[in-house]
């Protein structure tokens, strides 16, 4: 309902604060809660690799200030409003930003090219909130450096995926502009999935998701990777292909279970490093399970009903 009334940026905002409430509920009324609670230990019984050189901010900083819970909500509802009023059709910001238009034709002497609305990205209206925070914040030269810092160290290893990640993604999916005649390799792989599995695709292509995420990290590469892929299989099978690439995208989803990026780093949150193997093998169990259960409802919607 969020992606078709509001807009595709919107699911995963508002999933996440629709579940942020039932939990919130859940928790309030004792529901799903253990019988007996279980906490970490006292910090001073705390393994060592758990702080390794970090320490609380309440031990390195005598800056840091409280601000109203109202004031601290601002960049969340900020980032909401301007999302919105910039993705409605009602209102005419959305072909205001779109107007603006920055593109590369026949890159490299290929017949490919690429454009984009640099105003109306998610990640421009990131930075105008954050531009907003610092001002309603009221933060000084010496907290926004040290907010960026902080915030950069945080996303530099997903920056460095990314940014090496779409390139290759680009040219699997060009990779059917060649001397050769030869097609692209994803419509290759398609062709082959569409030839051997036939009709039973559904139930496989939450699975092709799963894969992208635990080799790339991410599932936004796993999209970007193989929804060509799921797409065009399901145009070959006359399958609708806004179910397959949902399947895709659910499997994308579970594989950031077994994702190594993402269980390196929570076993290092945790002081758990060295036992990453481990996390997976338990992990891959619910992954398998959850693209099980998405691949048999997907096969009963597409090719049953």
């Amino acid at each position: 309902m969020v992606a078709t009334f509001i807009g595709p940026e919107f699911p995963s905002i508002f999933g996440g604060l629709i579940g942020l409430f039932i939990v919130l509920v859940t928790i309030k009324k004792g529901w799903l809660l253990p019988k007996e609670n279980w906490d970490f230990d006292k910090k001073e019984n705390w393994n060592k690799d758990w702080l390794g050189s970090i320490k609380l901010k309440s031990e390195v900083r005598n800056d840091v200030r409280s601000i109203p819970l109202w004031l601290a909500w601002i960049p969340y509802l900020a980032l909401g409003i301007l999302l919105v009023l910039t993705r409605l059709e009602v209102f005419p910001f959305k072909s205001w930003l779109e107007g603006v238009v920055i593109g590369w034709s026949n890159i490299l002497g290929t017949t490919i090219s690429a454009t984009f609305s640099p105003l109306y990205l998610p990640g421009t209206i990131f930075l105008i909130v954050i531009v907003l925070t610092f001002i309603l914040h009221r933060l000084n030269g010496k907290m926004i450096l040290r907010a960026i810092n902080e915030s950069s160290g945080m996303l530099i290893g997903s920056a460095i995926t990314l940014f090496s990640a779409v390139p290759m993604v680009r040219i699997f999916i060009n990779s059917g502009v060649n001397d050769a005649g030869l097609v692209s390799m994803p419509i290759e792989l398609a062709n082959q999935a569409a030839f051997y599995l036939g009709n039973s695709w559904p139930l496989v292509a939450p699975f092709i998701g799963a894969l992208g995420s635990f080799i790339s990290g991410s599932a936004t590469f796993s999209n970007m990777m193989f929804s060509l892929l799921q797409f065009s299989v399901a145009d070959q099978l006359v399958l609708p292909p806004e179910r397959i690439l949902s399947l895709q995208i659910l499997g994308s989803n579970a594989g950031n279970m077994i994702c190594v990026l993402n269980v390196v780093a929570a076993a290092s949150v945790v002081g758990l490093v060295g036992k990453e193997g481990t996390i997976i093998r338990l992990t891959i169990l619910p992954m398998l399970l959850y693209s099980s259960i998405a691949g048999v409802i997907g096969f009963l919607f597409i090719i049953i009903f």
